[in-house]
């Protein structure tokens, strides 16, 4: 059952590594993720961060719709974070009960709140070190056969990719992603490519299974692809790439899109949206996407402009321009 074994591994000879869409907050829901599956899919998918604590609160409602997906967005795994293992427990079991391919541990997000309760990227820093040990064999114990995996950084305010992986690598973790960059960094330098590499050196050096995902500034497949063979990892994560270009997963596909296929996707986009979450949602969740097919092409700017005055989906489709 773990899917992870399935996936096609770099070799030293050049075969093409598996890719991932990178779980993004108020970005990588189900909608944006069949669309990204009918652009050109991903080997994998990952649903935005679910809060532990959140599933077990009055608003677990709002949170849970996190959890939505389609048979199209396959392999999918939920990604969760929080604090406390009895709650990773506890939404482990819900996860498991739902289907998903498998789950992800959030140990990488810099956002500054997050850090202050001591969640996420800040579990990094060898003081929780307990703590994220009963995590991980909380969510293991509650979802059973299913393949655990965590996302992170490689440090807090420093690198500290061999104490850090290395302490991971004795978890037997299915998977490890590693964004190459420290909290503090966010994503405003350099990903650092070659810890990641010394990550794959620790998993080979430990004769571990783990799969090994490297992340950080990959905009295209041939990028994912060089970042493999010069680093070894098993397959690439794209983030902030899909920004720039929806069809970026498409290996069939090298050229550019014209306007009409890029506004032809913002229209299919807006009524899969309008379809799935209706009057559920604040309209103003889809607009951050208009920037993402609206670009590239003359007028784009004052068309951008005009679609974000639209109020609902159903007026965005009808404009005249689109």
């Amino acid at each position: 059952m773990n899917f992870w074994e399935t996936l096609p591994r770099t070799l030293p000879a050049g075969r093409q590594a598996f890719l991932c869409l990178a779980p993004m907050e108020d970005v990588t829901d189900t909608v944006f993720r069949q669309m990204v599956a009918g652009a050109g899919k991903p080997e994998v998918f990952f649903t935005e961060f679910v809060n532990v604590e959140g599933m077990d609160s009055p608003g677990r409602d709002e949170v849970t719709r996190r959890l939505r997906y389609s048979e199209a967005e396959r392999p999918i795994v939920a990604q969760i974070w929080g604090l406390e293992p009895s709650k990773f427990y506890e939404a482990a079991k819900v996860i498991k009960t739902l289907r998903f391919d498998g789950i992800d541990i959030n140990f990488g997000c810099p956002v500054k709140d997050v850090i202050k309760k001591g969640a996420c990227a800040a579990m990094i820093d060898s003081r929780y070190r307990t703590q994220v040990r009963e995590i991980i064999a909380a969510v293991k114990q509650g979802v059973k056969s299913l393949p655990v995996s965590v996302k992170t950084r490689i440090g807090v305010k420093k690198v500290v990719t061999e104490d850090w992986i290395g302490f991971l690598l004795g978890l037997d973790l299915a998977a490890i992603t590693v964004h190459g960059r420290t909290a503090a960094e966010k994503s405003e330098v350099p990903a650092h490519w070659e810890e990641i590499g010394k990550a794959v050196s620790l998993r080979n050096q430990f004769k571990s299974k783990t799969i090994i995902v490297g992340n950080g500034d990959v905009e295209s497949r041939a990028e994912a692809e060089e970042k493999a063979r010069r680093y070894g990892v098993d397959g690439v994560m794209i983030g902030r790439g899909i920004f720039k270009n929806p069809w970026v997963f498409d290996s069939l596909s090298n050229q550019s899109k014209s306007k009409k296929e890029k506004l032809e996707m913002l229209v299919e986009h807006a009524r899969l949206w309008d379809q799935t979450w209706g009057e559920t949602r604040n309209f103003a969740a889809m607009k951050k996407f208009v920037k993402i097919y609206v670009q590239g092409f003359a007028g784009a700017a004052d068309l951008r402009a005009k679609l974000m005055r639209a109020g609902g989906a159903k007026e965005l489709i009808k404009w005249p321009a689109v």
